[in-house]
């Protein structure tokens, strides 16, 4: 099967930081002697919210905090970015699922930068 994700993802799930903080929170689980496939599901759900708070990051960091908009009907004007409150959203779930497994985020885990490649 096609890896059909977009190429943005690829990069940072191929990225040094991604796979860090994915083999942290395994060896932090192991050291806790947490084993089993639920465990696993959890930390791709991490990962997957990872995934989603870097493309967060780079949105803000690119467009800002507050964006034009146009409806097309002749309004126009400026908005918060939506992404400012998805990102403290799922940086927020993030922390939870942290909490749930019992595991620490400790100084490698972050926003990182996806264009630092292994």
């Amino acid at each position: 099967m096609a890896d059909e994700r977009k190429p943005e993802v690829k990069k940072i799930t191929r990225s040094k930081p991604y796979k860090e903080i994915e083999k942290d929170l395994r060896d932090q689980l192991e050291a806790n002697g947490t084993y089993g496939k639920f465990f696993e599901d959890m930390i791709a759900d991490y990962m997957a919210m990872y995934v989603t708070k870097t493309l967060l990051i780079a949105d803000i960091q690119k467009r800002g905090t507050i964006v034009e908009y146009n409806n097309g009907g002749g309004q126009s004007g400026y908005k918060k970015n939506e992404a400012v409150d998805m990102f403290n959203k799922t940086n927020a779930q993030m922390l939870k699922l942290l909490s749930e497994l019992g595991l620490k985020a400790n100084a490698t885990i972050g926003g990182g930068d996806f264009d630092d490649e292994l």
